[in-house]
């Protein structure tokens, strides 16, 4: 019997958890009892099912963002990649990436879906505001927070950091340790490098089990989320899902073609129908690391790129290249931070900002993975971990067409530096014309 692929599992777990969560807010609606599972609260069940599946997720969050930018600062820094090639790649990664933030920032702003006719919707989404905590701690910050973020990025005690979950802190930490491991000589440095990359292959593995249990979790978050608030957050939900598709699509059908028409020279119209097999394998699949093979593929065959640049560009771009998941995160974030009413001042969104780029570089690139990064960013900005648990309705959608977004971004990165390198490729413009 063939085994049900994991989205349609989480989408089958949406159905259920809107039809018993639906069921539970219709009965309490009319006066009826929560029915309750051996005397305990219905509600409280789908709690303790969610908290569980949340719990996972923050357990993994320290090893996994530490060994994934530990071994990829190392790996960059290994064999002279640093030099020209390796510059190239990095400085087009933190363009786009940072170019990614930014359009998800601006198109939040601009429709702000956390809001439905100038008031939050927090409510209708089931959110606990938790009155005036959350609000002081988001709303006090100031500009001179802007530059208390870099403060926090240098933590006095590295260890006290990881177990306050201060992520910026053990970036920073890690970004170090990558890259002083590249200055030892090869008897110290490879034997640290092998450990940490069985660590960061570990925790993939981990990552990949623990979503084996998504539809479960899924279904007691969502589950509570109707139970208590009915399907009123249905409609603040889809219009963040098609912010998020709007920005995904500025920035796929905007900013990548300009980077490519004017660094690249290349034609952007060539570039889609090359890596198509790549986007639709990523767009089913919801996973960079599973479509690598396929997009070297296209790259080497279709958009005429070497296998030296390749075999370099785009393993190193499925660890650290993540547009669309970057995007999201911002995007989530400052949804979240809209529907709990807060005034989300100009160190708020900088701080969302920093703290999406630099966790997107530790996103594993397996499904859903981007949950543990969001889980990051809600911490830093005052907000509760479980508010995550309300964006799981649409994530699965969206978690395939960022994916192919990442994979988009990927690949053009690969083209370009292929130009700058001096190689012809297929895609390049007719200049004599």
């Amino acid at each position: 019997m063939t085994k049900l692929e994991l989205h349609w599992q989480i989408l089958i777990a949406i159905v259920m958890a809107g039809m018993v969560g639906g069921t539970i807010n219709y009965l309490n609606a009319h006066g009826v009892e929560d029915p309750g599972v051996f005397g305990i609260s219905a509600i409280a069940v789908l709690d303790y099912i969610g908290t569980i599946f949340l719990n996972a997720l923050k357990m993994i969050i320290v090893p996994l963002i530490f060994s994934s930018i530990t071994i990829g600062v190392a790996g960059i820094g290994s064999g002279g990649n640093l030099g020209s090639l390796g510059g190239k790649t990095l400085l087009f990664y933190m363009a786009t990436t940072i170019a990614a933030i930014l359009v998800g920032l601006l198109l939040v702003n601009l429709i702000g879906p956390g809001y439905l006719d100038g008031q939050p919707v927090g409510d209708m989404l089931g959110l606990d505001a938790g009155g005036s905590q959350i609000a002081l701690a988001a709303e006090s910050r100031g500009p001179g927070d802007v530059a208390q973020i870099f403060k926090d990025m240098v933590p006095p005690n590295v260890v006290q950091a990881a177990a306050d979950g201060q992520m910026l802190g053990i970036i920073f930490f890690a970004l170090l340790f990558g890259y002083f491991m590249t200055q030892m000589d090869n008897a110290l440095s490879e034997p640290m490098y092998q450990f940490w990359d069985g660590v960061f292959n570990i925790m993939m593995l981990m990552t990949e089990w623990i979503m084996k249990f998504a539809p479960i979790g899924v279904f007691g978050l969502v589950g509570k989320v109707v139970a208590e608030a009915g399907f009123s957050g249905v409609g603040p939900l889809a219009i963040f899902a098609l912010t998020v598709i709007a920005a995904l699509a500025v920035h796929a059908l905007v900013v990548l073609p300009l980077f490519l028409r004017y660094l690249g020279k290349v034609s952007p119209y060539k570039m889609f129908p090359a890596m198509a097999p790549a986007m639709l394998t990523a767009f089913s699949t919801a996973s960079s690391s599973a479509t690598l093979p396929v997009t070297m593929n296209c790259v080497e065959d279709n958009a005429g790129v070497s296998n030296k640049i390749s075999s370099f560009v785009l393993p190193l771009g499925a660890t650290v290249n993540m547009n669309g998941t970057a995007l999201y995160e911002c995007a989530a974030a400052m949804f979240l931070a809209q529907a709990y009413g807060l005034d989300l001042t100009i160190a708020v969104q900088f701080s969302i900002v920093i703290i999406a780029l630099l966790t997107s570089v530790g996103v594993a690139g397996v499904p859903s993975a981007s949950l543990v990064a969001i889980a990051i960013i809600l911490g830093a900005v005052g907000l509760p971990l479980e508010a995550v648990g309300v964006l799981l309705v649409f994530d699965r959608i969206l978690d395939m067409m960022r994916t192919s977004l990442n994979i988009f971004g990927d690949s053009c990165c690969a083209v370009i530096v292929a130009r700058m390198s001096g190689e012809e490729t297929k895609l390049a413009l007719d200049t004599k014309s």
